[in-house]
């Protein structure tokens, strides 16, 4: 649920927003993600007291190291954070990703993906916190023997220490990546009314930053407290409720998955598709994610500004399109991955050019074809990505030799931001990307990140089609499974004056 006020977001005081949600620390190269349990309670409480974290304020010169701390459900409750307060929390965030069997199905977490094989994230190796150190090159064993301190080996129990690696501007698939972010209105200045009527990449405030208005125009639930309450005093105050104290402000959830990335597999399986035709071969990868090797979109740049995008020509080139001008997925393919993750559209499928037209399509006539209206509005969904890649990289063409008996792993620790998993993260993930009816696909889900496990009315969604302007779609069938999930987690960045909250409890 969420609650519905008109207040306008407040002054941000960026020193108590973790800086993760706003720089995403790109200029730091290296970087480790340590899952951690808590060993000695009062040895973490120190540790958190004393913890160096990085803000979201602007410092120059930048700083060359940074520190971020989140918790699982489990975490603040093992930390001795009161039950009815940790209980005011999203109820994804307390079920937990691997918390019942049909989020697993949604989130396409079975066969391969399936929780009980796991590295970590399933009960039984579930961490408390979750504690990011970043350097610059040349910085991380001082980094991390620095924000370790003295009582990290009193204080926790390692399970996993995730690192990563720097393949430059590139996925481990290849692909340019990082050029698609949504714009937060850090400054509030977005005025919500009624229907969006054209595709824009500025967002509310709300849907990354709990305690601030989102793109329904609402504050999305999160535990208000009593200024009374043991630790409350120093909280802000709720802006939808001034006579509560707000422990969410300033905080947000974060979605962190170690995905596998099979990266010869997939060159393999196109360069077999193609019959080794190194322009086929090309065109059909670049079909799949629906962007070429160097980001280019595969559809026109549209002369028409779109709220957001700014006037750098790199972020021009790269993001100044929507699908509008490619109806029929000939350019690029409803189910390309690309497509799916962020479908550009607006809150109506048509573009609306007067009052008519607007009413409509609001009483859902005026269709011009069938895939109209299929799809929820883009605005409610979109994710700010912060991931990072790990494993040595590997090119399209070397991808293409036999696998050495001891190749290494790659993949992605992919993390995401947002103020409401099961509207933003799960949506996503369960009905753009795994789903075998996108867009009006069929036995399909997305060529990169799908499963192929068999769901009913699709038993065997191992397919990739291309539309054509004849009308008859080019095929590709029998995809393998691409990218396995190795854990994943739900949790909770909070604000500084949330940190110290939590630090304080007994």
């Amino acid at each position: 649920m969420s609650r519905r006020f008109t207040l306008m977001n407040a002054d941000l005081d960026f020193d108590d927003v973790q800086g993760l949600v706003r720089f995403g620390f790109g200029g730091m190269h290296r970087a480790a993600f340590y899952l951690v349990r808590i060993k000695d309670l009062a040895a973490v409480r120190s540790w958190l007291v004393n913890a160096h974290i990085t803000t979201a304020r602007v410092l120059a010169p930048p700083p060359v190291t940074a520190l971020q701390v989140a918790f699982t459900f489990e975490g603040l409750k093992a930390l001795g954070v009161p039950r009815e307060v940790v209980e005011g929390f999203a109820p994804e965030f307390i079920s937990g990703m691997a918390g019942d069997a049909s989020r697993s199905r949604r989130l396409g977490d079975l066969g391969a993906n399936a929780p009980n094989r796991w590295r970590w994230g399933q009960p039984d190796r579930s961490p408390h916190l979750a504690i990011m150190m970043y350097g610059k090159e040349g910085e991380m064993e001082k980094c991390e023997a620095e924000f370790k301190g003295p009582s990290w080996d009193l204080a926790f129990e390692v399970l996993e220490r995730l690192p990563t690696s720097h393949l430059g501007e590139v996925e481990p698939f290849g692909f340019v990546d990082g050029i698609s972010q949504p714009v937060i209105d850090w400054e509030g200045q977005r005025t919500i009314h009624g229907d969006q009527l054209t595709y824009g990449n500025v967002v509310a405030l709300g849907e990354f930053l709990l305690g601030y208005s989102n793109e329904y125009n609402e504050y999305t639930d999160r535990p208000l407290l009593e200024p009374s309450n043991r630790g409350a005093a120093e909280l802000l105050p709720a802006l939808d409720q001034p006579g509560k104290k707000d422990l969410g402000r300033n905080g947000t959830y974060l979605v962190v998955r170690q995905l596998e990335q099979d990266v010869r597999g997939f060159w393999q399986f196109v360069d077999k598709a193609a019959e080794s035709n190194p322009e086929e071969r090309k065109r059909l990868a670049e079909a799949m994610v629906g962007r070429a090797l160097n980001g280019s979109p595969l559809v026109p740049r549209q002369d028409k500004p779109i709220p957001g995008v700014g006037e750098d020509e790199k972020d021009r080139a790269y993001n100044q399109f929507t699908y509008d001008s490619d109806p029929s997925g000939v350019r690029c393919p409803f189910g390309s991955h690309i497509r799916r993750a962020n479908p550009r559209n607006a809150d109506f499928p048509n573009p609306v050019k007067g009052m008519i037209s607007h009413l409509l399509q609001t009483f859902g006539l005026g269709r011009r074809n069938l895939r109209d209206d299929l799809m929820s509005p883009t605005r409610f969904h979109r994710l700010l990505r912060r991931g990072r890649e790990y494993g040595p990289g590997l090119s399209p063409q070397d991808a293409l030799q036999p696998k050495p008996a001891d190749d290494a792993e790659r993949g992605l620790h992919f993390i995401c931001i947002n103020s409401n998993i099961a509207r933003q993260f799960e949506f996503v993930q369960g009905a753009w990307l795994m789903s075998t009816q996108f867009n009006g696909v069929s036995e399909e889900s997305d060529p990169l990140m799908g499963n192929r496990e068999p769901v009913p009315g699709s038993p065997c969604p191992a397919s990739f089609s291309i539309p054509r302007e004849s009308g008859l779609r080019e095929r590709c069938d029998g995809l393998p499974q691409f990218v396995t999930v190795r854990g994943g987690a739900y949790l909770f960045l909070p604000s500084l004056r949330a940190l110290r909250y939590f630090a304080t409890q007994d």
